[in-house]
């Protein structure tokens, strides 16, 4: 589970009662994808994550037999968000050039956390009109689309659906069998799934909460990429992590090895990809989906690595990802893993908008 400090993304799906915790330390990291560190008064800071808490419990009604029917859920329609007077013009439309992409997968047994995510960034972005989300589904009909068009009927989006054929012979078994769920490895298609228009994309696991701006990671990996034109991925580094530890003995002890990590621009790291953007145009130009693909083959025939569909990425970017501030995937439930904490929220989205409308401000008169 992870939870962007700055993107702050909570992880949901496992603890609620850790979040909970956090909450009532009046502590809670609160950067989805947050740059400030301001703090923000201690009366003002759970409100949100007691909505977030009151949507996540109150929102569905579903019985403990029904909870792989998507047919079942019962959701209410969420408020109406807005642009903010300085956003872009923008038509919305898949293709428009100002538009933030984002990427999903939806799945029965995930809906009220993917619910709950897409929630949170609309309700922390200043541009809610100015995203448009691209939903990636197995095979559930009209259920699960309809479930989200009920909660936000104004939201921009588009449905694709991912055929299992085309991964199931190239799944190993892992160490959860969650971790082999077909849908797990639709990321690494989504550049063949998505319109060709659509050259970059944040992907977002369904177990995040957003507290801040996606908009900002967005243009934060922009500025990434433009500096390292070879780039695909951009996402937080974390180079203090056991990097070793995700491979078996047979992959170091064999022809791969550190070989595997040859020519990398930089020290192969561990990231994260529950949180990331994708560069599209350049995937699709160089083929990384079949890259992927052949080590997932030599992992079916040698066991080289241990979970699912995370390490055929560190195989193929690691070394090579636009590395971007922790902030953006907030690690443990929101706490500080340093000091064993929790961290305070941002300012929250009313001070983005006032912030953007003065920096338009400033803007305007130095013109």
């Amino acid at each position: 589970m992870h939870l962007p400090t700055r993107f702050t993304a909570y992880d949901v799906t496992s603890s609620m009662l850790a979040i909970s915790a956090c909450f009532l330390l009046i502590k809670p990291s609160g950067l989805f994808f947050s740059t400030r560190k301001t703090r923000t008064p201690a009366a003002s800071q759970p409100k949100y994550m007691a909505a977030v808490l009151f949507f996540l419990f109150l929102l569905p009604i579903i019985s403990s037999e029904a909870s792989n029917s998507p047919q079942w859920f019962s959701y209410i329609e969420a408020p109406h968000f807005a642009n903010s007077e300085a956003c872009p013009t923008t038509t919305a439309g898949e293709c428009d050039p100002s538009v933030v992409h984002i990427a999903m997968n939806l799945d029965s047994r995930y809906l009220r956390g993917s619910i709950a995510a897409v929630h949170s960034v609309l309700r922390h972005t200043v541009c809610p009109k100015s995203l448009f989300f691209h939903f990636v589904v197995l095979d559930y009909g009209d259920a699960l689309p309809a479930a989200i068009r009920v909660v936000f009927p104004s939201l921009r989006f588009r449905v694709y659906r991912f055929r299992e054929d085309r991964v199931r012979g190239l799944i190993s078994a892992s160490v959860r069998a969650a971790l082999e769920n077909p849908l797990n490895y639709a990321r690494n298609y989504l550049a063949d799934l998505l319109p060709p228009c659509v050259r970059r994309v944040v992907y977002l696991d369904s177990d995040i909460i957003a507290v801040d701006d996606v908009r900002r990671l967005w243009e934060s990996s922009a500025a990434g990429f433009d500096a390292a034109p070879d780039a695909v991925i951009a996402a937080p580094e974390y180079c203090n992590a056991n990097f070793t530890r995700y491979f078996t003995a047979a992959f170091w002890n064999g022809p791969w090895g550190q070989k595997a990590f040859e020519r990398r621009r930089r020290r192969p790291c561990y990231f994260n990809t529950g949180v990331m953007v994708m560069d599209l145009e350049r995937w699709r130009a160089r083929g990384y989906g079949r890259r992927i693909e052949s080590w997932m083959e030599i992992q079916k025939r040698e066991r080289i690595y241990y979970l699912g569909s995370l390490p055929p990425f560190l195989l193929v970017f690691a070394g090579d990802v636009v590395g971007l501030d922790h902030r953006w995937n907030q690690h443990g439930l929101g706490g500080d893993n340093l000091n064993g904490g929790c961290r305070a929220l941002h300012p929250g989205p009313e001070q983005a908008r006032t912030r953007m409308n003065a920096s338009n401000k400033t803007s305007s008169i130095r013109l």
